[in-house]
C-alpha cells in the first residue's frame, strides 16, 4: 500500500492536559467520537505553543486516533461540513491531518476535523478510500457528497473527478490502491500553504492545463491564488526527486512559451515594439491571472520531498544551472555601464522549496523556506519573489547615470570656457553666451571678460572725452587767436 506523506507533526498532542481554548474548537454536549481515523498532530502555524509530551504506550488501533477523554467534546458544525466537502471537491482526497492543516490550522489537532469527517460519512457524503501506510485513513467524497460539493463551490473553481468505489467480484468493496506518493504530496502542499496564511481551500486548483500551440498541454500541480497575501497567483510543481532534471526544465520552457502567447484579437504590430510591463497588455496569461504586482511573468515554484536533503539539494542546483535562459532577465534596453539592473518583465521567476523544510520551521511556509533561483539565500515568499535588483534598482541607476553624465558634460563644458586675456578670469556664462556665434567672434574685446570689457569702454570713453576737451580746447584757442589777428589788422588800418 503506498505511504502517506502527510508532514509528520512536530509535537504530539494527545496527552495535553488542560482546556482547549475558547474559540478553537466547536463544542457541544455530545460524547466525543471514537471511530477510528487518524492520530492527531500540532498544526503548523502556533507551532511551539504547546508542550511536548509523550503519546501512551499501549493503544488499539481504534483509539489509534483520538485524543483522551476530557471535559472538552467537539461537534462538527454546518460551517466544518461545508469546508470539508469543498476541500474534497478540490483535492479529490485527503487525511484527516492534511484537512485540518489546511481548513482549521489553529486548532490544537484534528479531532473536529475527522468527527466531522466521520459525520458525513453518517450521511452518506464521505467514505474511507483505504488505510495508508502511516495508519492514516484517506477520505473521498461518494457520488452523493460530490454532487452536494459541486453545488457549493464556486462555478469558477473546477471539482476534481469523482473517485467511484469498486467491488470484487463476490460484490464486496475493493479497498483503492491508486493514491500515490506524489498525490500526498501535492496535497500536503497546499495544506502547508493553506495554514501558512496563503489563501484558502477555495484559492486552490488542481492540474489545471495551459495549452500550447504545437499541441502539448502542460498542466500545474497546483495554481494559487492569495492576493492577501501579496501572492496574487503562484504555479506549483511538486517533484519527488524522481524525474529527470531534463523534465522540470521542459515544464519551465513551456511555461514560458504559454506565458508569451498573444491574447485573442491582440494587435501583434503593437505588441512587437511593446517593452517593460506594457509587454503584459498583449498576452494571454494576463486574460486568465491576475497582475502579479511585480516584473515578470506569473511565479512558477518546485516543491521537493522525498530522497535525502543532499538529493534535494543537488537537484535545485542543477535545475538552477539547466533554466537559467526562462529565470534570469536580461538587460535592460539601451542601458549602458554601470547599470546592473535586471529586466525581469519577460522572465518566469522560479522558486524552490522543500517540503521537509517547511514543516519543520516553525514559521511553516511563511517562513525563510524559499529560495528564488539566482540567488544564494532563503528568504520568505514575498521577500523571494520582490525584484530589488529590477525597476527600483534601474531607477535608481538611472538617475544616477544621468547625474554622472550631466556632471562629465558640465566639466567638459568647464573645460572649454574661455579665460579673460587681459585678467585671466573664466567668463561667465552670460559673456560666454554673448560672444558666441557672433561674427566679430575673434575681435581684441571678445577676449575679454564683462568686467575688463566694462573697464575698456570706460577707458576709451575718457580717452573719448579728453580727446574731445582737447579739441574744443585748441578749437578755442585757434578762435581767440584768429580773433586777436583780425582785431590787430583793424587797428593798423585806422
Amino acid at each position: 500500500m503506498p505511504a502517506d506523506h502527510t508532514p509528520r507533526p512536530a509535537q504530539d498532542l494527545r496527552s495535553v492536559p488542560g482546556p482547549v481554548p475558547a474559540g478553537a474548537l466547536d463544542q457541544a454536549p455530545q460524547a466525543p467520537s471514537m471511530g477510528p481515523s487518524i492520530a492527531p498532530s500540532t498544526a503548523t502555524s502556533p507551532a511551539g505553543a504547546y508542550p511536548q509530551v509523550s503519546p501512551r504506550q499501549s493503544r488499539g488501533r481504534d483509539a489509534f486516533d483520538n485524543p483522551p477523554s476530557s471535559t472538552q467534546v467537539w461537534k462538527p458544525t454546518g460551517a466544518r461540513r461545508k469546508e470539508v466537502l469543498k476541500a474534497l471537491g478540490i483535492f479529490q482526497r485527503a487525511t484527516a491531518d492534511q484537512l485540518w492543516r489546511m481548513l482549521r490550522p489553529t486548532d490544537r489537532h484534528d479531532r473536529c476535523t475527522r468527527d466531522t469527517l466521520n459525520a458525513l460519512k453518517g450521511s452518506g457524503l464521505t467514505r474511507v478510500e483505504t488505510r495508508l501506510e502511516s495508519g492514516h485513513q484517506l477520505w473521498v467524497l461518494t457520488e452523493k457528497g460530490h454532487k452536494e460539493a459541486k453545488l457549493l463551490l464556486p462555478k469558477s473553481v473546477r471539482i476534481s473527478a469523482l473517485r467511484k468505489l469498486e467491488f470484487d467480484d463476490e460484490g464486496r468493496p475493493v479497498e483503492a490502491d491508486g493514491y500515490d506518493e506524489h498525490a500526498a504530496a501535492v496535497t500536503s502542499t497546499a495544506a502547508v500553504l493553506t495554514g501558512a496564511g496563503y489563501g484558502t481551500p477555495l484559492s486552490w486548483q488542481t492540474e489545471i492545463a495551459h495549452r500550447l500551440p504545437y499541441g502539448y498541454t502542460q498542466y500545474a500541480d497546483l495554481t494559487m491564488r492569495a492576493p492577501d497575501a501579496g501572492v496574487p497567483a503562484m504555479l506549483l510543481e511538486v517533484d519527488r526527486v524522481t524525474e529527470p532534471v531534463a523534465d522540470l526544465v521542459d515544464k519551465l520552457r513551456r511555461y514560458s512559451d504559454w506565458f508569451e502567447l498573444l491574447a485573442p484579437k491582440a494587435d501583434a504590430d503593437r505588441a512587437e515594439p511593446a517593452r517593460g510591463a506594457a509587454v503584459h497588455d498583449f498576452r494571454l496569461w494576463s486574460r486568465i491571472y491576475p497582475a502579479t504586482g511585480r516584473e515578470g511573468y506569473v511565479p512558477v515554484a518546485f516543491v521537493f520531498t522525498g530522497k535525502t536533503a543532499a538529493q534535494r539539494e543537488s537537484r535545485m542546483k542543477r535545475l538552477e544551472q539547466a533554466a537559467r535562459a526562462y529565470f534570469a532577465g536580461e538587460p535592460y534596453p539601451g542601458s549602458g555601464a554601470g547599470i546592473t539592473a535586471v529586466d525581469y518583465h519577460q522572465a518566469v521567476p522560479v522558486v524552490v522549496t522543500e517540503l521537509e523544510r517547511i514543516t519543520a520551521d516553525p514559521a511553516g511556509a511563511a517562513g525563510a523556506v524559499w529560495r528564488r533561483l539566482g540567488r544564494q539565500e532563503w528568504q520568505t515568499l514575498d521577500e523571494a519573489l520582490d525584484n530589488p535588483d529590477g525597476d527600483r534598482l534601474y531607477g535608481v541607476q538611472r538617475e544616477q547615470a544621468r547625474r554622472r553624465k550631466a556632471e562629465r558634460e558640465a566639466a567638459a563644458r568647464e573645460a572649454q570656457r574661455p579665460v579673460c586675456t587681459s585678467c585671466g578670469s573664466k567668463f561667465t556664462d552670460d559673456r560666454w553666451a554673448s560672444v558666441q556665434g557672433r561674427p566679430s567672434w575673434g575681435s581684441e574685446s571678445d577676449g575679454l571678460c564683462a568686467s575688463c570689457v566694462d573697464a575698456a569702454s570706460a577707458r576709451a570713453e575718457a580717452e573719448r572725452l579728453a580727446r574731445r576737451q582737447t579739441e574744443r580746447a585748441a578749437a578755442v584757442t585757434v578762435a581767440e587767436a584768429e580773433t586777436s589777428r583780425s582785431l590787430g589788422l583793424f587797428r593798423r588800418r585806422g
